[in-house]
C-alpha cells in the first residue's frame, strides 16, 4: 500500500491508537506530522518511525485549541505545500466517565466527552479542510467505537460522543466532497493490545463483579471469530481508507467489530 510522499498530519499521534496508525502510515511512505498534550509520547513514536527509515516531526498541540492547531498547520504547509491526510485519534481518560450508570451519572460527566470529541474533531478537520479545498485532494479520518450504533449500558456519554462524530464524518464529507476532500471514520471495537482498553474493561468488569479479562472474552465472544481486533489491523485499515485508489470511500464509518456489530 502506498502512500509515497503523502503528507499526514496526526492528532493524539502519542496514544495507542494514534501510535499504531503512525507507524503504518510511515510504513507505507507517508511523511508524519505527530501532535499531542505531551512530547515523551511523540518522541517515542517518532523514534521508532525514523529508525524504521521513516519521516516524523512531533509537535506539542492541544487538539481542542483552535490557534495551536492553526499555527502547527500553518507550519506544516509552509515546510510542505500542503496537507494530504489528517488524523484524529484523541481521546480522554474514561476512569469517571464508564461504568456508572446514567442515573448516577453527573451532567458534567456525561456531557464531557461529548463536548471534547465533538470539539476536537470539528476544529482540525475544519481547519484540515480549508487547506484541502483550495488543492482539490485530501482525507480526513476519524476514530469512534462500536457505542455510537448499539445500546450498552454503562457508557455514560461515550456512546453519544461517537454518535455524533459519525454524523460529523457523514456531513463533513456531504460538503467536502465536491471539492475532492473525502472523509472516512474507523469504529474499531476494543482492541486488547491498547493499554486504554484494559482500563476501560476494568471499569465494565468492575460493575459486573468479574475480572477485567472475562469482561473482554464476553465482548470477544460476540464476534465471528471470537476474538477483539488488534491495533494492527484498525492502523492497515486505515493506511488502505487514506490511498488515492480507495476514492469510493467517503460519508462512511468502517466497520471493525469484526461481525459483532451490523451494517
Amino acid at each position: 500500500m502506498n502512500l509515497k510522499n503523502k503528507v499526514a498530519v496526526i492528532y493524539g499521534a502519542g496514544g495507542a491508537v494514534g501510535g499504531a496508525v503512525a507507524r503504518a502510515f510511515a510504513a507505507a511512505g507517508a511523511r508524519l506530522y505527530l501532535t499531542g498534550h505531551t512530547a515523551g509520547p511523540l518522541d517515542t513514536i517518532k523514534a521508532q518511525v525514523v529508525a524504521a527509515g521513516g519521516f516524523a516531526e512531533a509537535a506539542e498541540v492541544d487538539a481542542l485549541d483552535e490557534g495551536e492547531i492553526e499555527r502547527h498547520l500553518d507550519t506544516v504547509v509552509a515546510r510542505e505545500a500542503g496537507v494530504d491526510i489528517a488524523f484524529n485519534a484523541v481521546g480522554i481518560r474514561n476512569t469517571t466517565l464508564q461504568g456508572v450508570a446514567l442515573t448516577d451519572l453527573s451532567v458534567d460527566q456525561f456531557v464531557l466527552p461529548v463536548e471534547t470529541y465533538v470539539r476536537s474533531y470539528f476544529l482540525t478537520s475544519r481547519l484540515a479542510a480549508r487547506r484541502m479545498v483550495p488543492r482539490g485532494r485530501g482525507v480526513i479520518m476519524t476514530v469512534t467505537s462500536t457505542p455510537a450504533r448499539t445500546g450498552i449500558p454503562l457508557m455514560g456519554g461515550v456512546g453519544p460522543a461517537m454518535a455524533a462524530v459519525e454524523a460529523l464524518t457523514r456531513n463533513l464529507s456531504a460538503e467536502l466532497a465536491p471539492h475532492g476532500v473525502r472523509v472516512v471514520g474507523l469504529r474499531p471495537t476494543g482492541m486488547p493490545d491498547s493499554g486504554a482498553i484494559k482500563e476501560v474493561f476494568g471499569l465494565h468488569a468492575k460493575a459486573w463483579n468479574m475480572p477485567w479479562e472475562a469482561f473482554a472474552d464476553l465482548i470477544a465472544a460476540r464476534s465471528h471469530p471470537r476474538r477483539l481486533s488488534s491495533l494492527e489491523e484498525m492502523a492497515n485499515v486505515a493506511v488502505f481508507a487514506a490511498l488515492d485508489s480507495a476514492s469510493g470511500l467517503t460519508g462512511t464509518t468502517l466497520n471493525l467489530a469484526m461481525g459483532a456489530l451490523d451494517d
